[in-house]
This record gives C-alpha cells, structure tokens and sequence, in this order.
C-alpha cells in the first residue's frame, strides 16, 4: 500500500484529466440511456429501482474519478458529500452518502518524500531544522493539501498544513475543463444549475491556492474569537507560513461522524455553535468562513468548537450586509411591500414590475424560513433538500418566479456559505429556535440561549461584537 502511494501523482495534464473526465462521462451516457430503454418493457416500481441503482453507479464513479484529481474536481466531490440535493432516491441515499463521504474523510494520499520537498523548499531550511519533530504519517487530507502534525524547538505542537506538489497546475486544469465536469454531475441530478455553481467554483478555488492569504484570514478570526467561550480559531504560526506551506496551532478533538451519533442535547449545542460561528461572523463581522464543511471542525475536551480551514473566505462592505439584514426582517415580519422595494432597488429584480410582491415572498421564505420563523425546528437532511429545491433548483414550485431575479455577485458566497451551514445542521439533525437566535444580530434583541449570554458577555467584555 505504502508503494501504491508513492507511486501516485496528480494528472496535470489538460488532455489527460479531460480523458478522464470525457471517458466517464460517456460511459455514464450509455449505460443510462440503456437503462432506460430497457425501462420501456418494466413495471413503474422497477424502472424507478433500476434507474436508483445506476445513479448510485454513477456516485461511485464519481467518487473514483474525483478522489484521483484532487484539484477543483474533488472539491466539488467533497461538497457533495454532505449537501444532499435529492441526488438519488431516498432508500439509496445512505449509501450515497458512505460513498461520497470517501472525498471528506479518506481523501488518496501523497508519499512524504514528495510533500517533504514542497515543505522544504517554501521554508528554505531542512525539516529537521525547523522543526523538533515530525509526523511522517498525516493527520488529515483534503482536496488540495494534507496536514501533519508536528513540535516546534520551543515545544509547541502544530498543525502543518502542506499543498500537494503540482496541484496549482491540476486545479488550472480543473478550470478548464470544469464545464464537462459539471455535465457528469447533472447526469445524476438533470435539475442541478451547473452554470451558476461552475462561476462560483472559477471565482473562489484559485484562492485556496495561496496559503499565505489563508493565513491572513485566519489571523483575522482568531484574534477576533481570542478568548471566546466557545468558539477556537487556531493561532498561526506566521514565521512559517508560506504560499504552499501553513503553520498553526495544533488542536485536537472529536470529528463530524462521531458527533452525528452523539445525543440530542449535545447535537443541539453543536448546533448552535456552528450556526453562531458561520452566520455570526457574517452578520456581526462582515468577513466570515465560506466553507462549512464537516471536517472543518472539531469538538474539543472542553465543550468548545475549533473551527479549520480558511482558504475559501469573503469580507462584504456594510452596505450588502445590511441590505441581506432587512430583507431577513422584512420576511420575518411577512412585509412584501417592504421586501419587494428593497430587492428592487438592489438589482435583485432588473424588472420589479413583472415580480409580485407576495410571490416573491413566499420565494425568498422558501429559502430562509428556517431562521426566520419564531418556532423550535428540528433541521433534517430532507429539509435541507426542499430548501435547496425550493430556493435555487428548476424543480422549484418558484421557478417561474426565479426567472425574474438575478443574484448580485457580492451576495453569491454568502448564500452559499448559509445553504452549507444548512446542510451540516441537517446531518447533526440539530434542534433549535434559530430564529430567536438570529435576532440577536437580525433586531440586535438580548440572547434567550445559555450560549447567546455567554457570547454577549464575551462582546460587551471584547468589543469585538461591535459593527
């Protein structure tokens, strides 16, 4: 096995990677079109069971084709492996989901003498110099690096974060070839609306690229949530910490599986943790995370949260902040006079005349009802499907409604980052009065949560809450 990794390498190769890609997908086309033929001469239940069976196929596949990319194409995997947009049939779903966990969680690994380059090259020094020790096994891998542990000659223990060697070439080829990726994924899922998630994926992969910037985004938060009660965003070592090559404080705690399995107490304060951190830096602090993923963050010995990974990242000027704020009232308090002027005067609506006011409504509460609704909700991966259905799909009951809206660029992340947070929410299966706990940046309304007081101590303490 050890050689197996050794051996593998990153395709970087436009016309090796789009082989591929090209290959699979056509495989996918004939077999589904088969499938379907053959559908002619079968029952409804079994051409329905036939067709569920060659969409888990094809999420196998994909799984295979995906894992052995590792730039922008697995990426992509990894969101899929926890945001269930009624890819397959529900009595397939949980295996679908086993399979496409495999990106999030067992990403293929490079050999160390490989990643041992890229580390001493960016730092100009041998490891052995820079650091007292270090792990040769790592701790964790994702789409475009891995992460080792390790102890520096002052004794502190660190998280060494270290991109694969030829990945910046890779995810540019990703790039290019993106469009036919995309098509192999609507081939499960014909509603998916690859254009708008193919732009946002262009605009945002290219940064995780840069790990000093990473850096930079996550000094920002971690001198924000400095002393938080529970909240961790780990410390970065900044003398080490490159372009291909990030050092930071070593945290360590309980993964995203084992939480799911927790009870339901223990997965509602979870819950709120991570609804606090992703929509709380948002609406509080303008600049917030822009990747809830599972494996970005741990529950630690002591009851709190560190939240990892700040290459995906975004920073909104107040002005689209505080128009995303009224509108969330505006739904709140079911004023569609008040929504429809506000998203007309926006740019949200390039014709606001032909847009009824209480269509457009009932649209947007499709997407944030969860948070804007004063009631205890139990958040579910269906729900989590409906929203996504309902708020951005073609299958959408709103969808002709849909059609005359456009979605300004500097909101798009945001409303990505929301959906995410959603799904994450649905996996835990959390319970909670979100909205009560959005009101507190929504209306700035006292907390009615042990969390929410414990928080605004934190800021009236801090300062840091302030906008």
């Amino acid at each position: 096995m050890a050689r197996e990794r050794e051996s593998e390498k990153i395709p970087t190769s436009r016309a090796r990677r789009t082989a591929k890609v090209a290959s699979l997908a056509a495989g996918e086309a004939v077999k589904q079109f088969g499938t379907r033929a053959a559908n002619v001469t079968r029952g409804e239940n079994a051409a329905e069971e036939a067709m569920a069976k060659r969409q888990l196929e094809t999420a196998k596949q994909i799984v295979a084709a995906l894992g052995t990319m590792k730039g922008a194409a697995m990426k992509l995997g990894q969101v899929m492996s926890f945001l269930d947009m009624g890819l397959v049939p529900e009595q397939h779903r949980e295996e679908f989901q086993r399979e496409l966990a495999k990106l999030r969680d067992a990403a293929p690994t490079v050999s160390f003498k490989q990643m041992r380059k890229v580390i001493e090259d960016d730092l100009e020094d041998p490891i052995d110099e820079v650091f007292a020790a270090f792990e040769q096994e790592p701790i964790a891998a994702a789409s475009i690096g891995q992460v080792y542990r390790a102890t520096l000659h002052d004794g502190r223990e660190v998280a060494v974060k270290v991109q694969y060697p030829g990945v910046a070439g890779a995810v540019r080829a990703d790039m290019q070839n993106l469009d036919m990726i995309m098509r192999l994924l609507k081939r499960m899922t014909p509603g998916l609306d690859v254009k708008a998630i193919t732009k946002e994926v262009r605009e945002r992969i290219i940064e995780e690229l840069d790990y000093e910037l990473e850096a930079q985004n996550q000094r920002a938060l971690a001198r924000i949530f400095e002393g938080h009660p529970f909240i961790v965003v780990p410390n970065v070592v900044s003398s080490l910490s490159r372009e291909r090559v990030l050092v930071s404080e070593y945290v360590e705690g309980v993964g995203f599986e084992e939480l799911k399995g927790r009870p339901q107490a223990e997965r509602d304060r979870i819950g709120e943790i991570v609804f606090r951190f992703f929509l709380g830096c948002l609406y509080r602090h303008r600049q917030f995370s822009g990747d809830p993923h599972p494996g970005n963050f741990l529950l630690l010995g002591d009851g709190r949260i560190a939240f990892l990974d700040f290459g995906l990242f975004k920073r909104m000027d107040a002005g689209p902040v505080d128009l995303e704020l009224a509108a969330q009232r505006a739904v709140a308090e079911g004023n569609a006079t008040a929504l429809h002027s506000l998203l007309g005067g926006s740019g949200f609506l390039p014709h606001p005349e032909r847009v009824d006011p209480e269509q457009l409504l009932d649209f947007i509460r499709s997407a944030i009802w969860w948070y804007t609704t004063d009631e205890e909700v139990e958040l579910t991966p269906e729900i989590a499907t409906e929203v996504m259905i309902e708020s951005s799909d073609p299958r959408s009951s709103h969808f002709r409604e849909m059609r005359h809206q456009d979605m300004r660029p500097e909101h798009l992340f945001g409303r990505r980052m929301e959906m995410l947070t959603l799904a994450v929410l649905s996996q835990l299966r959390a319970r909670n009065n979100w909205h009560r706990i959005a009101r507190e940046w929504m209306y700035g309304d006292a907390p009615v949560t042990d969390l929410g007081r414990e928080e605004a101590d934190f800021y009236g303490r801090t300062g840091v809450g302030a906008r």
